[in-house]
C-alpha cells in the first residue's frame, strides 16, 4: 500500500495554462494554480462561495502532461503530497510556502465555456 501519510486530492478548475520550463539538466516543471470552492447557506439565507487557491507543481512526465493537456478553466482532480518552504526575499523578509506537488492528474471536463 502507498505511504497516505501525506497524501491530498483536490478537484477544481485551471486559473491559468500552466507554467512549464525545461532546467538546464533537462527536467521538466509545470507550476499552475487551481481553484476549489464550496458553497453554503449564510444566516440570512444567501448562497456563498468560498474558494481557495492552490499553488500546484508538477514534475518530468507529469510537467510534459500538464503542458500538452492542461488549459485555463478545465476542471481537474490532482493527487500528491503537501510541501511547506520558505525562503527569503529581496528584502530581507522571510517568506513560506505551501504547495501540492502533483503525482497523479485526470481531466475531469474541458475547458468551460
Amino acid at each position: 500500500m502507498k505511504n497516505l501519510k501525506n497524501q491530498v486530492q483536490l478537484i477544481g478548475h485551471l486559473g491559468a495554462d500552466p507554467d512549464v520550463k525545461t532546467l538546464n539538466s533537462g527536467i521538466k516543471v509545470a507550476h499552475f494554480s487551481l481553484a476549489t470552492s464550496d458553497y453554503y447557506t449564510d444566516k440570512s439565507g444567501n448562497k456563498v462561495s468560498d474558494t481557495q487557491w492552490h499553488k500546484i507543481v508538477a514534475w518530468n512526465g507529469s510537467a510534459t502532461y500538464a503542458e500538452k493537456y492542461l488549459k485555463k478553466g478545465i476542471e481537474l482532480m490532482v493527487a500528491g503530497k503537501i510541501v511547506y518552504g520558505n525562503y527569503e526575499d529581496k528584502e530581507g523578509i522571510k517568506r513560506y510556502t505551501t504547495e501540492v506537488v502533483s503525482h497523479d492528474m485526470l481531466i475531469l471536463s474541458k475547458k468551460e465555456d
